[in-house]
């Protein structure tokens, strides 16, 4: 799901201007999500001039397809954000099932409630949505969503939060026992009441440049996600991923075609091409996420041992997609707290 802007390269002559050659793929992807060398291979083996662009949200990556000639060929929404672009017709039917990437995902994937028939959609990466503290600030216990959201005097005002609401909401379901997606507005004025209460000691309410923010020692503690956590932690911060008790928020990325895309059969190229055992696993050792494709087992670096994020002690429970009732009911709840 996830991580600052790097990877990117501009697609403004090619929003300008759709790319209909037969050598072009536009991604739009997760910031800093595809490993440059898949990129660098896939557009020398096919001859196809790939062009990347990224975001750090479900919620813009929505609103870029519902605008409407985006431009793009692939990009990567997580499940519930699948299913609400299926349903708003956004996707291509591109019979994933008949895929040879289809092939390559374990079983547990496939058939699921955001994609019953696999037609529209490919695994591409799953995790978890949690909180990260930075050790030399705070040493204290982390099992519990209360540390993040009902802080300790020494953390008030050292608490990073996201931009937006999909998967904080969700945790705060989590921490008072609310469904995920409920309509009812009673439980969610707990949420919205836990939130303000919170806000006092959040820093910053930004998805972007969360490791230099919790790595530096701006906050002590920030809501990211379980693969960012192990790179920072990888290249020399202090971090720990916690393991709360009330569990973690679950997400799965996908490939997906936008309806109307300019380059559908290099898209399908492409997903198939990322599929494939060692792609898959240069991949998953790249991005630091959880791979639902079969990978080469000799060369697969991430073991409960090293990457204590990627495997949690706790449940994990999968955002849903929302009735728009219960949607405007979290919209509400966010834009009244961000005011």
């Amino acid at each position: 799901m996830k991580t600052r802007l790097i990877l990117g390269t501009a697609l403004s002559a090619a929003l300008a201007l759709p790319a209909f050659a037969e050598g072009t793929l536009n991604l739009y992807v997760w910031s800093d999500s595809i490993a440059p060398e898949l990129i660098e291979k896939f557009s020398k083996e096919n001859d196809v001039k790939v062009n990347v662009d990224a975001y750090n949200s479900n919620e813009d990556a929505l609103t870029k397809l519902q605008a409407g000639s985006s431009g793009y060929d692939i990009v990567t929404p997580s499940q519930h954000f699948v299913k609400i672009m299926v349903d708003q017709g956004l996707l291509e039917d591109i019979g994933a099932k008949d895929m040879p990437a289809y092939a390559q995902v374990d079983d547990k994937w496939k058939g699921q409630w955001w994609d019953p028939t696999n037609a529209y959609s490919i695994p591409s990466a799953y995790g978890t949505a949690g909180f990260a503290v930075n050790r030399d600030i705070y040493k204290g216990p982390i099992d519990s969503w209360a540390l993040y959201f009902d802080p300790p005097a020494e953390l008030q005002g050292k608490i990073g939060s996201l931009s937006y609401p999909d998967e904080v909401v969700g945790a705060a379901e989590l921490l008072l026992k609310v469904p995920f997606c409920s309509d009812d507005k009673g439980e969610m004025k707990k949420v919205y009441d836990l939130l303000m209460a919170q806000k006092p000691s959040v820093a910053a309410y930004s998805s972007d440049n969360i490791e230099n923010r919790l790595g530096s020692g701006e906050v002590a503690v920030h809501f990211w996600w379980d693969g960012n956590v192990l790179k920072t932690r990888q290249e020399g911060a202090n971090l720990e991923y916690a393991m709360p008790k009330e569990g973690l928020v679950g997400w799965l990325d996908s490939f997906v075609v936008p309806k109307g895309a300019a380059n559908v059969e290099n898209a399908k190229k492409f997903i198939n091409f990322m599929a494939e055992p060692g792609n898959a696993t240069v991949q998953a050792n790249y991005y630091s996420h959880s791979s639902p494709m079969q990978l080469d087992p000799a060369k697969a670096k991430y073991t409960p041992e090293n990457a204590p994020e990627l495997f949690p002690t706790v449940p994990v429970i999968f955002s849903e997609t929302c009735s728009p009732e219960a949607q405007d009911l979290v919209t509400k709840v966010w834009t009244d707290l961000l005011r």
